[in-house]
């Protein structure tokens, strides 16, 4: 027996390298089947904003798993974007699954995918199904599967990071609380994170509220454990309408440098140069916020100040220095947690 135990090891490692490499080039799909006992957290985040801007929910259908039974949880997180309010409902490890090829998540009674979703959360009352229309995903290649472009290829990384759609149309119809929530005709956004660890500062924002239709803008940056340093990463996408509709790509890998990163009581500036010479500018002007839990090392109860009623302006200059976009992202997600002075005093890979 003792002889052979090398070679199961061994095809252990391959099998895992295998499923490692299929899940890398489906950022939607389930990555936590393959990561053994290490601890380990993975979630989805479904932004829904009512055609008038009435309505805005974030729901973060997930699970974490913490080395041993006791500390397995999985979780559905709810945030008002009106009022305020959030809740966190917890639920056995079990009744949890998910498809690793595709968005497609159960959480008890609670169903989340690429089609829509549909509730049943007695905690805040929440109910109800709405469907999505066709999603616009972060375009995946074999070089750079996703929004994390190469670096999604790095074993060792804390955390990951997939953008499944930029805007999509939304169907249906919610309760929460006794109140109808309705979302026919509204946008939806949707994205995920798994690994080990949610980055010890960092800041993110997000808007398809334009006042152009078709523009939608997501944007992280955050501290980077890289062996015993860490370095300032960033991932920007700003989608304009247009044949194709035009990504324009702002990141770590892509060979952008931040120029200015600035965070007070009230507004987030951030301005970065591509390698070519073009920049961008954006703006954040904080808004009330809730409390989503972003998963620590030890645990998933992390408290993580969100709101929903952020205004991102953003300004895209050519390196002439002519202004080629401007325009204002209103109903706009925005975090802001952690040492963000450490944050700005930090260099760009």
């Amino acid at each position: 027996m003792g002889s052979r135990s090398p070679l199961v090891a061994a095809t252990q490692s391959v099998r895992r390298a295998v499923r490692t490499l299929a899940a890398t080039r489906r950022p939607a799909g389930y990555h936590g089947s393959y990561q053994g006992d290490v601890a380990f957290f993975e979630g989805w985040y479904v932004k829904l904003v009512s055609a008038d801007s009435s309505a805005r929910l974030a729901l973060i259908p997930g699970v974490f798993r913490g080395g041993t039974a006791e500390a397995d949880e999985a979780f559905v997180q709810v945030l008002d974007g009106v009022t305020g309010e959030s809740w966190f409902e917890v639920f056995p490890v079990a009744s949890f699954d998910a498809d690793a090829r595709a968005f497609d998540v159960t959480v008890g009674g609670n169903r989340f995918g690429d089609r829509g979703i549909v509730l049943d959360l007695p905690g805040p009352g929440l109910a109800g199904e709405v469907t999505f229309g066709a999603l616009d995903p972060w375009p995946v290649t074999c070089a750079a599967p996703g929004v994390m472009g190469r670096y999604a290829w790095v074993p060792v990384m804390e955390c990951y990071h997939g953008l499944l759609s930029f805007d999509h149309r939304l169907e249906g119809a919610l309760t929460l609380g006794g109140r109808e929530l309705d979302f026919t005709g509204g946008r939806g956004y949707l994205e995920k994170d798994w690994g080990r660890s949610f980055p010890s500062a960092y800041v993110w924002m997000q808007s398809n509220h334009f006042a152009a239709p078709g523009v939608s803008l997501s944007a992280s940056i955050a501290t980077i454990p890289w062996g015993r340093s860490s370095f300032r990463g960033f991932i920007v996408g700003l989608r304009l309408p247009g044949e194709g509709g035009a990504l324009h790509r702002f990141a770590t890998y892509t060979g952008a440098v931040t120029e200015e990163l600035r965070v007070d009581d009230a507004t987030v500036t951030w301005i970065m140069r591509a390698p070519d010479g073009v920049r961008l500018h954006l703006r954040a002007t904080r808004g009330r916020g809730g409390l989503l839990h972003a998963p620590a090392r030890a645990a998933a109860h992390r408290r993580v100040e969100e709101t929903l009623d952020a205004r991102i302006e953003v300004r895209l200059i050519d390196p002439a220095g002519r202004v080629v976009f401007h325009d204002t992202g209103e109903v706009a997600g925005l975090e802001v947690h952690g040492d963000v002075a450490g944050l700005g005093a930090l260099h760009d890979r």
